[in-house]
């Protein structure tokens, strides 16, 4: 009994299936005014394929076949037009003649009004029949927009007009083939690289690294030069994928004005696109750049095109007299020409920027301030002050056990010192992500998480050394095993937490030398503490209790006493030196990002 339900079930998910299918990029009905395809470049100029009608006369209610060949396509579009007013709405109603490889779209309020193709099979051929309406206009032609591949489509390819009786043929109008060239133009090939002359005297510049040479197979360049009421855009850099840049009215992608240049099959294509948070970029079907051009050499992608200063007709186009952020990214590119994520953080200007305004000559971060500052910090509290404090009260208590500062030892004093400050250092990095994201960050994987709970414990361990036992006290022994077990489960934590953080996005420091690094580091504290521990045992060897001569024991002990003593304060100035090398180190790599 339960057969029917499932084979109807079945049936409905085919047939759900097959409609999905057929939109593979969901935006055929998007088409039905411009008859572009939302496929971010510009038509080809000469058709290959030709329609052709059984008829050349209609009456309201007719059928005429429409036959559209030529070489091998994936997705088609076929409408039928006002021959004299070719931008009005769709005419009459189509017939299929094989499901198989065609759908019926309904286009305004004319339902059937538009053929399309139901999958990316390549086909040769496609046969429909078009319904004459009662209200037919007296000429009708038929027009079709013709994908051969993702990037290589003719749009609106004229076909045959079609009249009613006793009425005169008029002559074939151009507007079909002047709109689709109306939205390619002309595309030119650069033949030398571009030059940074001019840049902050009579061109905007962006430059990363900072005044690198547009010409070197290392430099990302940008580029505006006013003319009159346009900008002439230039953009290069390191990528055999695509390069792509941005306006923005804060520092996050989402409901930007972005440009691409991608490289598909060695010929690259320039389109604009809008942003919407973190998805792919919406390509827009219509360009609104003129002369474009390319070069594509020694790994550099050049492009270069121009743009009127206000675009109102254009959605989603950023007026260019105001200031921006602007946003410079690379990738890579699919043969198909789908990009993928940009490689690393994009380059971002430091301030808003008025590329129509004053010429400058400016470079920009991969990594935003607060970051940086919030990597810093932690660096100098956990790889210096937590190191130098732990050894210091691990090993020098005898050796600065007779030496006092403000009335307490000289090690203790130190060693709060240094633990007080990785508390102080520790707190204000842990608050500068926060401003910076305005929130919690869901794209930082555990990062944040371990954060926390470093946070939490570098905390608590002060205020537990705050409430210590006195030295001689039952509970001091149990007090000296939290005290350690807190503080040595910290620097784990904080550790594994750098070795997270370095690869983030916001922070993304040379890979793989930043985890190299790290790993030296860890190797570096790790082998000194044994050095000592291996001192430490070697001493106590050496000045064991010989009860048979106590004044020779005194000797021994006073003698490997002061030797100890001058071994460690070596190790530690060795050590504290090695810390401060790596450290520098590790601010200039995030200087340079």
């Amino acid at each position: 009994m339960e057969l029917p339900g499932i084979a109807l079930a079945v049936q409905m998910f085919v047939f759900l299936y097959a409609s999905v299918a057929g939109y593979p990029n969901g935006k055929v009905r998007e088409a039905c005014t411009s008859m572009v395809p939302c496929h971010g470049s510009s038509p080809q100029l000469s058709p290959e394929h030709t329609i052709t009608v059984n008829g050349t006369e209609f009456k309201p209610g007719d059928s005429i076949e429409v036959h559209l060949s030529g070489p091998d396509f994936e997705g088609f579009f076929i409408q039928a037009r006002d021959a004299e007013h070719l931008a009005s709405p769709a005419v009459g109603s189509f017939v299929l003649a094989d499901r198989r490889r065609s759908q019926l779209l309904t286009c305004g309020r004319t339902k059937n009004s538009a053929v399309s193709h139901t999958s990316k099979a390549k086909k040769k051929d496609i046969k429909v029949y078009w319904i004459a309406p009662g209200d037919a206009p007296k000429h009708v032609q038929f027009l079709a927009t013709v994908v051969k591949k993702y990037r290589i489509f003719w749009v609106k390819i004229p076909g045959p007009i079609v009249s009613q009786p006793e009425v005169l043929s008029p002559t074939p109008p151009l507007h079909a083939t002047s709109e689709a060239m109306s939205t390619s133009h002309s595309v030119s090939y650069i033949s030398k690289p571009f030059s940074a002359s001019g840049c902050g005297i009579t061109k905007f510049c962006i430059r990363n690294p900072t005044n690198c040479d547009p010409g070197s197979a290392s430099c990302f360049f940008l580029s505006f030069q006013q003319e009159e009421g346009s900008v002439f855009i230039e953009m290069s850099g390191p990528s055999e994928g695509y390069l792509a840049f941005a306006f923005s009215h804060d520092r996050w992608m989402g409901g930007d004005d972005a440009y691409l240049c991608v490289n598909e099959d060695h010929h690259v294509y320039v389109s604009t696109a809008r942003l919407k948070e973190r998805s792919h970029p919406l390509l827009d079907s219509e360009n609104a750049l003129e002369d474009v051009s390319w070069r594509l050499a020694d790994g550099v992608l050049q492009c270069s095109f121009r743009r009127s200063i206000h675009l109102p007709a254009y959605t989603g186009r950023f007026n260019l007299g105001t200031s921006y952020y602007i946003f410079l990214a690379d990738g890579e590119a699919s043969e198909g020409g789908l990009i993928y994520k940009h490689r690393g953080q994009p380059l971002v200007t430091d301030g808003l920027c008025d590329v129509t305004g004053l010429p400058q000559d400016i470079g920009g971060s991969r990594a935003p301030r607060l970051i940086k500052a919030h990597g810093a910090l932690m660096f100098v509290a956990w790889i210096t002050t937590v190191s130098i404090g732990v050894i210091v009260a691990r090993f020098f208590k005898p050796v600065w056990s007779r030496s006092f500062l403000f009335g307490k030892e000289l090690w203790f004093q130190v060693h709060r010192m240094l633990m007080l400050t990785t508390v102080m250092l520790t707190s204000i990095s842990f608050v500068l992500p926060f401003v910076y994201r305005g929130g919690w960050s869901h794209q930082a994987g555990f990062h944040p998480y371990l954060g926390c709970a470093v946070m939490a414990l570098t905390i608590f361990q002060p205020l537990m050394a705050g409430f210590r036992p006195s030295h001689h006290a039952p509970r001091r022994q149990l007090f000296n095993w939290f005290h350690w077990g807190t503080g040595t489960t910290a620097r784990i934590l904080a550790v594994v937490t750098m070795f997270l953080g370095m690869d983030l996005p916001a922070l993304d420091l040379p890979d793989p030398w930043d985890t190299y690094a790290m790993i030296g580091f860890v190797a570096w504290h790790v082998g000194t503490d044994v050095l000592l521990e291996i001192h430490s045992y070697c001493l106590i060897r050496k000045v064991e209790v010989i009860e048979d001569d106590r004044v020779q024991i005194l000797q021994s002990l006073t003698s490997a006493e002061a030797e100890g003593h001058l071994f460690k304060q070596i190790v530690l100035t060795i050590y504290v030196c090695g810390n401060i090398i790596f450290l520098v180190a590790f601010l200039i790599a995030i200087n340079q990002i």
